[in-house]
């Protein structure tokens, strides 16, 4: 394909998000909205594409030097994640088309800011996603925390400073170690034949032996703490709690999706043997990290918290069908990634909109608001039910192809995983009775009288209409994931386990 599109939809809104931070008003909303359904629009012809057979990929010599390429590819897995990227920005921008004067108390800055940083956010994360170069990826990987700092300091609680901190520090230590991890690829291309930091030419080069450990490892940790899984987590829940609801969108569901996209893409792309060494110790902390994510989410007070250790939960589930290594279970990994998105981010702009009206996140100072606001309560369910992954919903598909096709391989640790999902019921019935059943208190009939405005519907809609309409008809997304489960089967040279007939049936 001639035309550039894949350099245009990724900088497209960065462009456009340095215009709109020198805008002022609702010139600047305005802007920003229209910038982001353009960019919708280009993602799903990109999308379309794509999937029709359509080659977007563009190849440029960056720095000969070193074999560092611009390279921007097209395939089935950075696609889905670009299609998800594109469609969570406007309804990001929806939720917060007022977030400059609802925190101008707290010192929040004006809402043109917020827009400029999460246009700008959006194409470096879609710079992530297709890119094939893995300096490339690196540099974008990167300057993906720079927005991002920035719209969890700018808006939301009263220690957001203190969690974009934390939230920089763990990513620039994970940053550090894949540094590493990058310029030892290099090296060691260099030293098997010409040196090239580009995939398809890195997936001719044996990374066998102590070598590819060692670059997994310094790969896998600044993942692990993108995704994140415990024990370096402990992040999240901090910025989660202290961000805007918006904010947190664009972090859980698109920034910490790069995490378990780079495990697929780098750690089993390039480097097989490490990662069937590294299998059992990943596998352990990713049903560590399902357990230990959906207990605290099970018992936190905190409601924004709460949806944070849902998805610490969530990712373990991702990772566990990541490195289980069957059709079925990478698949299912993938879905999950994409369904993920719309099903965090419906929880956490569904309890925005109550967290605002109420003035405080703790479950304890709700009560009733179901007779106050039913439409918000009915939201709130079912954000919650795709949450749990209840039959008919999307999120129920990618996490039952994640499970049955790890169980092949690895039936302990689903056995054990299995736990999560009862305990997700848990945590999302429990939340939904302490803050919308019961009788209304006076706090919540004065400050939750009001249900969902026309623009909070409109914002949330789509979301659920997604989540419905994959649950019962998951064929078309699956249908283009399925290719990229293959080719990753394909790289790593495994094969999926025979069924397993014991004699005597037939």
């Amino acid at each position: 394909m001639s035309f550039p599109i894949l350099t245009v939809l990724a900088l497209l809104p960065v462009v456009a998000g340095v215009v709109v931070l020198l805008m002022k008003g609702r010139a600047a909303r305005l802007t920003g909205m229209v910038v982001s359904l353009a960019v919708l629009a280009l993602g799903i012809v990109a999308f379309v594409a794509a999937a029709r057979g359509t080659d977007l990929t563009e190849t440029h010599n960056w720095i000969p030097a070193i074999g560092a390429w611009y390279a921007l590819g097209s395939d089935p897995l950075s696609m889905t994640m670009v299609l998800l990227t594109v469609a969570l920005v406007p309804v990001v921008l929806g939720a917060e088309w007022h977030v400059g004067e609802r925190t101008a108390g707290s010192g929040g800055l004006p809402t043109s800011v917020f827009f400029g940083l999460a246009l700008i956010l959006e194409g470096l994360a879609l710079y992530c996603f297709v890119s094939v170069d893995v300096l490339l990826f690196y540099l974008f990987f990167e300057a993906t925390l720079i927005p991002m700092y920035f719209l969890i300091s700018g808006w939301g609680g009263p220690r957001r400073r203190q969690a974009a901190v934390k939230f920089l520090i763990y990513s620039l230590a994970g940053g550090l170690v894949m540094l590493f991890a990058v310029i030892g690829v290099g090296v060691h291309s260099g030293a098997s034949g010409k040196s090239s930091f580009l995939l398809a030419d890195l997936a001719k080069v044996s990374f066998d032996g102590s070598i590819g450990r060692y670059l997994f490892i310094g790969f896998f940790v600044a993942f692990a703490i993108k995704a994140p899984m415990v024990p370096v987590h402990t992040w999240l829940p901090d910025t989660a709690e202290q961000a805007t609801p918006g904010a947190s969108t664009l972090l859980v569901g698109i920034l910490d999706k790069i995490g378990t996209f780079g495990m697929l893409r780098l750690c089993l792309g390039l480097f097989p043997q490490a990662s069937a060494w590294a299998t059992p110790v990943v596998l352990v902390l990713a049903v560590i990290s399902i357990l230990w994510g959906a207990a605290m989410a099970a018992t936190s007070k905190d409601l924004m918290r709460l949806v944070s250790y849902t998805s610490v939960s969530h990712f373990g589930f991702m990772v566990l069908g990541i490195f289980a290594v069957t059709t079925s279970s990478i698949t299912g990994s993938i879905f999950y990634m994409f369904n993920h998105g719309f099903s965090t981010a419906a929880l956490f702009l569904v309890l925005g909109f109550l967290v605002h009206r109420r003035g405080t996140a703790d479950i304890n100072a709700f009560g009733g608001a179901q007779k106050t606001a039913p439409v918000l309560a009915g939201l709130f369910l079912v954000a919650g039910l795709a949450t749990l992954g209840l039959p008919g919903m999307s999120s129920f598909v990618s996490e039952f192809l994640s499970l049955a096709g790890a169980w092949g391989r690895h039936p302990v640790y689903v056995a054990v995983a299995t736990i999560g999902m009862v305990l997700a019921a848990v945590y999302v019935l429990r939340a939904y009775k302490r803050t919308m059943t019961g009788p209304v208190t006076d706090q919540v009939a004065e400050h939750v009288g009001k249900d969902a405005t026309g623009r909070e519907k409109l914002v949330l809609a789509p979301l659920i209409i997604v989540l419905l309409v994959f649950g019962f008809f998951p064929k078309p997304m699956l249908h283009v994931i399925e290719p990229a489960a293959r080719a990753t089967m394909s790289q790593v040279g495994a094969t999926d386990p025979a069924p397993v007939v014991k004699e005597g049936v037939k």
